[in-house]
């Protein structure tokens, strides 16, 4: 499906293997803490008894919070934001000889079965391969930057799911969930947020880049996530403002001042796929 055309491919079919070559991705699944621990501590937990192989590389990144997470992998001295911590955490991950990072909210909760990490390294490899063998795929048959669909989404119709469809190819994705290949990030120059530590912009930027150079960007509408928007960044005063005031200068640089329209535009280009 085209926009809103009709779909393309057939039968709403998907298999659990993986064809032999494509790669197996090594994930670090971060999630971001900031406010309150409950939150990273509820979904670190949920994604470690989901997917018990993957566990060691489920990981809260404690963004210097004033109340600390228990248990966190790290936890910075000063607090990088979300942007900030994204460029960390694509270093860090590399660091850890991980091959992609799912940089995870920690307001999400998912909506799909068990397993999570696993479904979504299987899907995604399937997905590279399926594209690859179409001429659409990105390097090494790979995609660029995965994120699973969204219940419901008041900014970005692109990621709300449509239970109909495998996945969609998009332009953009939001920063929700997004699960990013890392020769992908550093081929088209990183997080590029230091003029925009708060990090609105910073996901679509990302994945638009990533989109512009080759790589697909897709969204899986077979494993769907809940997001409380705003959970966070609402009890920090004035941090809404300022994070949209620094939105519009940072878009405004990289797409001129009718970014927002030229956003609007992208986020309606999408073709959707029924079979994997």
């Amino acid at each position: 499906m085209t926009g809103n055309g009709a779909p393309e491919g057939g039968a709403d079919t998907a298999s659990d293997a993986v064809p032999a070559s494509a790669p197996s991705p090594v994930i670090a699944t971060v999630i971001l803490h900031y406010g309150d621990p409950a939150l990273a501590a509820n979904l670190s937990d949920t994604l470690r008894r989901a997917d018990p192989d993957h566990a060691e590389r489920v990981l809260v990144l404690d963004n210097a919070a004033s109340r600390p997470a228990t248990g966190a992998w790290r936890r910075l001295s000063s607090n990088l934001f979300w942007g900030g911590a994204l460029a960390y955490c694509l270093d860090a991950a590399r660091d850890m000889d991980c091959t992609h990072l799912w940089f995870l909210n920690n307001d999400i909760s998912f909506e799909t079965r068990p397993p999570l990490v696993a479904r979504a390294a299987l899907r995604m490899a399937r997905m590279g391969a399926a594209l690859a063998a179409r001429g659409l795929g990105g390097p090494a048959g790979r995609v660029g930057v995965y994120a699973p669909a969204v219940d419901r989404n008041p900014y970005h119709p692109q990621m709300v799911r449509d239970a109909r469809i495998q996945y969609r190819r998009v332009a953009l994705v939001d920063g929700i969930a997004p699960l990013i290949d890392l020769d992908c990030a550093r081929e088209v120059g990183g997080a590029d947020c230091a003029d925009n530590p708060r990090g609105y912009g910073v996901d679509v930027w990302l994945s638009l880049r990533a989109h512009r150079a080759g790589w697909p960007v897709v969204v899986d509408h077979q494993l769907v996530t809940r997001h409380r928007y705003h959970t966070t960044a609402r009890s920090v005063d004035g941090f809404m403002d300022a994070a949209a005031r620094a939105e519009h200068d940072y878009m405004t640089r990289r797409l001129g001042p009718a970014w927002r329209d030229e956003v609007a535009r992208l986020q309606h280009q999408w073709t959707d796929e029924t079979t994997l």
